[in-house]
């Protein structure tokens, strides 16, 4: 213990005032020793500003909130452009879709939307061009580290055994060996190289095994943050009411002018569980209609901006990451330069959203040969 001396009435200022003698006092380290520490200070320094300290810490498998991710993504115009995480991982507000995306638009697409300042590529599975993303992510001058990953877990794949070599699958096409977000695509468990009409009751009812096994996935640095797509608030509620050691991150789903999701938009915010709006368009039957609504059209007209982006600019002041999806390098460049839409602006849209009856654009349950609608 450190024995300060005592406080007299002769020198009350004793302890806040340094003896003049003690200011040149002789270094208690050699000269060569000094040397060689102020070196070492001066290149981790270096070091340090020329990779980026936020972009080292995600270099490696540190629990959070240490893993806080870079993904610097341009400026929006005074939108929002990251959201917190719960692991402190902060994941772009918007991101190119690669849905549909065909295997040869796929690289282009992505290599523009990278060129044009996206930080964020929301791909699956299931959509056959992991490869293509990986290949573009590669050709690309953008870091690994620089850019949101996100994948989704196939219903197929929803046994715990199953669900660790899916993902691998995955890091293996996409060319990294961590994804920042991995997402159970849908609420439904199928067992492997079944149909969907032969579904798994028990783990589709209760998925908490399957959740368990992304659990692991985190503690063992292959994913950096795990969540949940198409889970209505009772799934959702039905998940959390297990002892998680995870909380799910995002819970990806349909939002459109059609169907805003007031609802599952309140419930999330309560939760802290942050929405991700696909289709955020409309589905692709609908962008048309999406981009004629006649108080967005206004809005534009008014701001100088096309309907689209007016719409994503919504989607973002409503709070979600948003995900419009496409592989005309001229729209990724225009969906991305958005901007802030006035208070009054947003509300006449907003107003205009929550005014007609909710419309959902797809619901594969009848396709997929369900008995029961995968979204009640």
């Amino acid at each position: 213990m450190l024995h300060l001396p005592q406080r007299t009435h002769d020198d009350k200022n004793y302890l806040d005032t340094p003896k003049p003698s003690s200011l040149f006092r002789k270094p208690r380290l050699s000269w060569k020793k000094l040397i060689a520490i102020s070196l070492f200070i001066m290149f981790s320094f270096a070091f340090t500003v020329r990779k980026g300290f936020l972009g080292r810490l995600q270099s490696f498998n540190l629990p959070p909130p240490f893993r806080c991710g870079l993904h610097t993504q341009k400026d929006l115009g005074g939108l929002q452009t990251h959201y917190t995480l719960p692991s402190g991982s902060k994941i772009p507000s918007l991101a190119l879709g690669v849905w549909r995306a065909p295997k040869d638009k796929t690289v282009p697409a992505v290599k523009t939307a990278l060129d044009s300042g996206y930080r964020h590529i929301d791909g699956a599975w299931i959509y056959r061009n992991e490869e293509e993303v990986g290949q573009a992510l590669k050709e690309s001058n953008v870091k690994r580290e620089d850019v949101w990953l996100t994948s989704k877990l196939w219903n197929n794949f929803h046994a715990p055994e199953d669900i660790e070599p899916a993902l691998d699958d995955s890091l293996k096409k996409l060319g990294t060996d961590y994804l920042d977000l991995y997402i159970i695509h849908w609420p439904l468990a199928v067992p492997k190289d079944e149909k969907p009409a032969n579904y798994n009751k028990n783990l589709t009812a209760n998925p908490y095994p399957t959740w368990q096994k992304l659990e692991e996935m985190v503690e063992k640095g292959k994913v950096r943050n795990i969540g949940v797509s198409n889970f209505n608030i009772r799934r959702l509620q039905n998940l959390t009411a297990n002892p998680l050691k995870v909380q799910p991150a995002v819970n990806q789903v349909e939002i459109s002018f059609w169907f805003p999701q007031v609802e599952m938009l309140e419930f999330s915010k309560k939760m802290g569980i942050l929405l991700e709006a696909y289709s955020p368009l409309g589905s692709a039957e609908r962008v048309e209609q999406s981009l004629n609504v006649p108080e967005v059209k206004q809005v534009a007209k008014d701001l100088g901006m096309t309907p689209a982006q007016v719409l994503i600019s919504w989607h973002i002041q409503r709070g979600t990451v948003v995900l419009p999806k496409s592989i005309t390098p001229s729209r990724v460049i225009e969906n991305i330069q958005l901007r802030k839409l006035p208070e009054s602006a947003f509300e006449k849209i907003e107003n205009a959203a929550r005014a007609h009856k909710p419309q959902r654009g797809s619901n594969p349950s009848h396709n997929w040969g369900l008995d029961f609608d995968i979204f009640e």
